[in-house]
């Protein structure tokens, strides 16, 4: 059946089109998709030419299908009508009476062109051929193919039946009758496709293959430790995975495969692969498939990490702390009000100061209200409310600080006011007292160098909101004592946060791995290569991602997200990270997200 008399899947759901559908290379991804297929009642053909292959796939689909019976998600009957759909073959002449051949061999061009060149002289004229690369040029494969018409790219995403997202990628060449006929299927499957042109890494992947050569190469420069790193990505942005090990997952050589075909297009240097990349995979430490990449596991294939020279120590500080029980908490927004919440739980007593004794006591009203709803669902006692609250004590001066053993100002994020704090901090606090800035774009060094005692002070990154936000950056100048910075990390501890280590350079961890990505979806936009719904489903469907990129921009604010950008721009001066003129122009135009009513999207004015 070809595309020409495709049915319309919504009312026709029992004749399906594309009803024999062939699978070219069993291996995880083309096993996942047969499975796929199988179950959604489609004949398939599985053709690899090796025979061990073949068999692994077969062994899988039983495999996955009889844990779906456990679960009662099909039933015997359903399970034994889809494992007698699924055929393995060693020769592609199997594909002959495909209506749709979907090719999943290794990311190698030429044999891609084989494989593509086979097919022509084995499938009927009207059989699609889907090519299902996320780095190679589709319309190179299609222009050397003999039906260009025919030929277009169909993307899973790992694992296939998991995973909701399909890239549904044409050519100039592409018929758009073949793209009609594939996106029909993916919605027969209860897959979300999204349709994109050719261009390396498509919509998902070419944002996140930049975001995760830009991890490695952090790690690279060992400006932070493999693992807080994954943490801070995890924790800060809610990811399911940290980069290093989403890179161990896919492949490393897969990866640096991805990045060339990138960079050989954009020639953008976030794109370029990062070296350790290279010598990562020539060395065949290519990730959990060898049984060691970035971490090490514990067999090949293993998702068990097990500890190497690079896992850190049970004990790893370097020197005792300071004794810490009074803290002070200068400011009167959700940050201040937030971070004063997480130590008043935690037991110190803390000082709330702020410009006024008004505005400190309203956020201390904030903080009531926020204790309030955790007591209302039932995430602690009335008593525990009753004791961190009264551990507040609002200030409407920074004079109050005279006696705490930890300063932390979380005021506007402006250079200039930051310094005037901290030289009042500098004059009011008690020698020996920690102070810290919570500043997520600013120089830390910048804030010490305003005081007597720079060796005192250090960044304390809080994520918004505090109370809930697990992680903690603490962040080291060239100046900050050992023991100021194995104090903060004690405090970390009894706060139930989770502190990773970085140096004191602009974005720190978080910020300088997530801006570049929304800056490039911005510039997906620009180009118009893809929707705003498309870029923000594909990240949320493809990726994982608890948020698309322009959903997270209106709530982060335009205006905030320019700041940072120009910041990382201004410090490491690449090309790359100049903010995407788009952004510019919104925020010029007064469209600073949800707190403006519009955005990239526009929302209900608020009430």
């Amino acid at each position: 059946m070809g595309p020409q008399s495709t049915p319309d899947l919504s009312t026709q759901a029992s004749s399906p089109s594309l009803s024999t559908v062939a699978i070219v290379g069993l291996g995880t991804m083309g096993t996942g998709i047969a499975e796929v297929l199988t179950r959604a009642g489609r004949e398939v053909i599985g053709i690899d030419t090796d025979e061990a292959a073949a068999r692994r796939a077969v062994s899988a689909l039983e495999s996955a299908t009889a844990r779906a019976v456990q679960r009662e998600r099909l039933t015997e009957r359903e399970r034994q009508d889809a494992l007698a759909r699924f055929r393995t073959f060693t020769d592609l002449q199997a594909a002959a009476d495909a209506d749709l051949v979907i090719e999943v061999v290794p990311e190698d061009y030429e044999l891609k062109r084989q494989v593509f060149a086979a097919l022509d002289a084995v499938v009927r004229p009207d059989t699609i051929l889907a090519t299902g690369t996320n780095a190679l040029s589709v319309t190179r494969l299609a222009a050397d193919s003999q039906r260009p018409e025919r030929v277009l790219g169909v993307h899973f995403f790992n694992p296939a039946p998991a995973m909701k997202l399909v890239e549904v990628v044409s050519s100039v060449l592409t018929a758009p009758t073949a793209v009609t006929a594939v996106t029909e299927l993916a919605h027969d499957l209860g897959k979300d496709p999204i349709a994109v042109g050719d261009r390396p890494g498509f919509v998902a992947d070419g944002l996140l293959f930049g975001y995760l050569n830009q991890a490695a190469a952090m790690y690279e420069a060992k400006y932070a430790t493999r693992e807080d790193i994954d943490a801070a990505m995890k924790l800060g942005c809610g990811l399911p995975m940290g980069p290093l090990a989403l890179l161990d997952l896919i492949g490393v050589d897969t990866a640096r495969t991805v990045l060339e075909a990138m960079y050989a297009e954009s020639q953008d240097r976030l794109h370029a692969p990062a070296p350790v990349l290279g010598q990562l995979a020539e060395a065949g430490l290519t990730g959990r498939k060898a049984g060691r990449g970035f971490y090490t596991y514990e067999a090949p294939g293993s998702a068990t990490v097990v500890p190497d020279a690079e896992s850190p120590a049970a004990a790893d500080e370097g020197s005792a702390g300071r004794p810490v029980s009074g803290v002070g908490v200068a400011g009167s927004g959700t940050m201040a009000s937030g971070i004063a919440e997480v130590f008043a739980k935690a037991g110190y007593k803390v000082v709330l100061a702020a410009r006024s004794l008004e505005k400190a006591e309203k956020a201390k009203a904030r903080i009531a209200k926020s204790l309030g709803r955790s007591v209302d669902k039932g995430r602690m006692t009335a008593e525990a409310r009753d004791a961190a609250l009264a551990a507040v004590t609002p200030a409407g001066s920074l004079d109050a600080f005279a006696d705490v053993d930890l300063a932390v100002e979380a005021v506007a994020e402006d250079l200039a006011v930051k310094q005037e704090l901290f030289k009042t901090l500098d004059k009011v606090c008690k020698p020996g007292a920690v102070l810290a800035t919570t500043t997520s774009s600013l120089p830390v060094v910048a804030c010490a160098r305003a005081t007597s005692r720079p060796q005192d002070v250090i960044g304390m990154h809080f994520f918004n909101p505090a109370p809930a936000m697990k992680l903690v950056e603490v962040v080291r100048t060239v100046l900050t004592a050992d023991d100021v910075h194995a104090t903060v990390r004690a405090v970390c501890a009894k706060v139930r946060k989770h502190p990773v280590d970085c140096g004191d350079r602009a974005g720190f961890i978080v910020n300088a791995l997530l801006f570049p990505y929304l800056n490039n979806a911005i510039k997906m936009v620009e180009e118009h290569y893809a929707t705003l719904d498309d870029i923000d489903a594909a990240m949320k469907l493809g990726g994982g991602y608890p948020m698309g990129p322009f959903e997270l921009l209106d709530v982060v604010g335009l205006d905030v997200s320019l700041a940072i950008e120009k910041v990382l721009h201004a410090e490491f001066r690449d090309p790359g990270l100049a903010p995407a003129p788009l952004l510019e122009h919104l925020v010029a135009a007064g469209c600073l997200g949800r707190k403006t009513g519009r955005g990239f999207r526009e929302y209900a004015a608020r009430r």
